[in-house]
């Protein structure tokens, strides 16, 4: 049987809706497709609840036929097609930060869906409960030393035992607000202040890692398993992170054993709350970040770096999640 599929997406790319291989949102619609799956598409504004039941309005995707299939391009039609998310099988929620209050509300929508006859990817409920950078402290062994805070005392005093730091706001993404902190800087006491709207707003300070020069690593999770292909993110031209999306930026890497180790742990556990689409970045066998809202595959660098169909191996892998549901009524791994 057909099964229908709903991609909760950003805002950005249901309205500019073509495919783009720079955005793992896109390569995973145009894989459902190609596969028979019916593909509906929407944006978290679009979500609302009626009468206790969580709802859509969404629009239909589909592939413009081409003699060359593996190009073929995506829509979505204009008719506006209001359904019940628990008409869906499945439902992909990946819409970008920040983690605000119009975000939150989305979320909550997701408390009116049964999950045994919906699959969530990722639940958002989990989403929601899961801040990805806070929430790295539930794994304290494997991440630098950090404090979340709004205060300028404990900052000041993080900085002169650390003496260089990373500064990150918790609810943002690609890198937005990110700061290098160095504990001699003259504009030390304006970045913070700034930052943190006058000790109003908390933010993190993560010990500076040196081998940040040399990038960091994206380890890819899906459900319990780590996936062996990952991409070394490096540094962007006179900046301190991964700013530039560009083929440049980008180069091959393998995990050691003790990465594999420590991603395995954290897959079992966000796999258990249902968060099974999971990438960790990590510099130095050490876990910066956790992303869980929308996280990017980088399925074009991977492919461009090892001649290989990635997105065949992700699409392997969904399709066994979704197969197990239904078959067992609960999502625990994915068997690769």
């Amino acid at each position: 049987m057909q099964k229908n599929i709903l991609f909760v997406i950003d805002n950005s790319e249901l309205l500019n809706f073509k495919f783009d291989d720079l955005i793992t949102d896109f390569w995973l619609i145009r894989e459902f497709l190609k596969r028979n799956y019916k593909v509906y598409v929407t944006n978290k504004e679009n979500l609302f609840v009626e009468n206790a039941k969580g709802c859509a309005i969404c629009y239909l995707s589909y592939l413009k036929e081409q003699l060359n299939k593996e190009n073929e391009e995506i829509f979505c039609a204009k008719e506006q097609i209001i359904k019940q998310i628990n008409d869906f099988d499945v439902v992909f929620f990946r819409s970008d930060p920040p983690v605000d209050v119009t975000y939150i509300d989305s979320c909550y929508v997701f408390d009116f869906v049964d999950r045994e006859k919906t699959l969530l990817i990722n639940d958002p409920r989990e989403v929601k409960n899961f801040n990805e950078k806070f929430h790295i402290n539930y794994f304290s062994q494997f991440v630098p030393e950090n404090i979340i805070t709004s205060s300028f005392e404990l900052i000041k005093n993080f900085m002169e035992k650390n003496k260089e730091a990373i500064l990150k706001p918790l609810n943002r993404c690609f890198g937005s607000g990110v700061y290098y902190l160095n504990n001699n800087d003259k504009n030390l006491n304006t970045i913070v202040n700034n930052m943190t709207e006058n000790g109003k707003t908390p933010v993190m300070i993560q010990k500076y890692i040196p081998e940040a020069k040399n990038g960091d690593k994206r380890i890819l999770l899906m459900g319990e398993e780590v996936l062996d292909e990952c991409i070394l993110k490096l540094p962007g031209e006179n900046d301190f992170k991964f700013s530039m999306h560009e083929d440049k930026f980008f180069k091959l890497t393998k995990l050691t054993e003790n990465e594999k180790y420590i991603a395995k742990k954290i897959a079992e556990k966000l796999s258990s709350k249902g968060l099974y689409l999971v990438g960790l970045d990590v510099i130095n066998e050490k876990v910066i970040e956790i992303n869980v809202t929308s996280p990017c595959y980088f399925i074009r660098e991977i492919n461009m770096n090892n001649n290989i169909h990635f997105e065949d191996k992700i699409m392997a892998g969904l399709e066994k999640m979704i197969d197990r549901h239904f078959s067992k009524g609960r999502v625990y791994a994915f068997a690769g």
